[in-house]
């Protein structure tokens, strides 16, 4: 087996090059939730997310952390809201690209805790440094990140922990409510990540890797290090999740009135 990397384009750029790739089983493409949401916010893709793709398994799942720059003095969500509330529009808020899981979850996220702010794309570089260096630059207040991104900006002081996007709090760090815990009841927004491979493949193929997957997060070693954090799905059942994901992210984008860019 061989594994290329070719992230970068709002996590757009690998999925682009598996969807030209033979529909035989032997090319899978590993992605986050974001391949269910670039269509709805990215512009001129070229490949449809739905249709040039088969959905054939889950992997594994993890939260995103909410945070927001020591110096905004904001360390709570209630804060954040109230900060949000004092200001209608004038918070800006940061992510890891236009498309990203992350765009997605602090428009949903803004929905449901009744903030107007406005989003701010990343320059070249880290998008958590924007929010580092609010104070400086002026840049964006708060964003979402995946733990392992945030991590040690957080365990600096860099960065405050507002809340974890899951149902359950997090071990890393375990002290760091969910957002729903926080002010924002309801709330759930998983980074999940998933296998998928060119639309055409054979069905009998699919089944076959499906099977192989569930089979390999299902062995003590792995299951432990990372299946514990997973959903259990057939193939048909991730299909099915991957679609409903999308209409989701459709619908807090058009009810946030954000069109494709």
């Amino acid at each position: 087996m061989t594994v290329e990397n070719h992230p970068g384009a709002g996590s757009t750029a690998a999925p682009a090059l598996v969807a030209k790739s033979p529909a035989d089983g032997y090319t899978l493409l590993v992605n986050t939730s974001a391949h269910a949401y670039s269509a709805v916010l990215v512009k001129n893709l070229p490949y449809d997310p739905l249709k040039d793709f088969i959905a054939v398994a889950p992997l594994t799942s993890q939260p995103y952390v909410l945070v927001a720059g020591k110096s905004s003095g904001i360390t709570t969500v209630r804060e954040l809201n109230a900060a949000a509330k004092v200001n209608p529009g004038g918070l800006k808020f940061g992510s890891t690209g236009i498309g990203t899981g992350t765009h997605l979850g602090l428009v949903k996220f803004n929905l449901q805790a009744g903030i107007d702010a406005v989003h701010v794309p990343p320059r070249p570089g880290d998008a958590i440094t924007d929010v580092i260096a609010n104070e400086v630059a002026g840049r964006t207040t708060y964003m979402m990140a995946p733990i392992g991104l945030a991590l040690a900006d957080i365990r600096a002081g860099n960065l405050r922990a507002l809340g974890v996007t899951t149902q359950k709090r997090s071990s890393l760090p375990p002290d760091v409510p969910t957002i729903a815990e926080a002010g924002v009841p309801g709330f759930d927004y998983p980074i999940w990540y998933g296998v998928w491979v060119p639309a055409g493949t054979p069905a009998h193929v699919v089944d076959k890797l499906a099977k192989d997957i569930a089979r390999a997060l299902a062995a003590p070693d792995v299951r432990d290090e990372l299946a514990k954090h997973g959903v259990s799905m057939t193939q048909p059942e991730f299909a099915r999740f991957v679609v409903s994901e999308s209409e989701s992210a459709a619908r807090s984008a058009k009810a946030a009135g954000i069109k494709v860019q």
